[in-house]
């Protein structure tokens, strides 16, 4: 019997080990960018996943403003495509 038991742990090992290696930092990660997009505001500087740098001009549920550049040009990207906030 002892080997049955051990046929049953040894799976359950290796699914609790990739779950708290694997899993558990990724979703950690994802609601930390969550909660960082839905609290976007008005005047923060932010990055974009593509690279461009600029402030937040206007921000709306799904839609945000950004004035990017010395002529201050206003480009609309969605929330998702925001990386980091840089003033924070």
């Amino acid at each position: 019997m002892p080997a049955n038991l051990a046929n049953i742990i040894m799976p359950i090992g290796f699914i609790a080990i990739f779950y708290f290696l694997l899993i558990r930092p990724q979703q950690k990660k994802d609601k930390q960018l969550k909660e960082m997009r839905s609290s976007l505001k008005v005047g923060d500087e932010v990055v974009t996943i593509g690279g461009l740098v600029g402030k937040i001009f206007s921000v709306t549920e799904e839609i945000v403003t950004v004035e990017v550049g010395g002529d201050r040009t206003k480009l609309h990207v969605e929330k998702w495509a925001i990386g980091k906030v840089k003033n924070k």
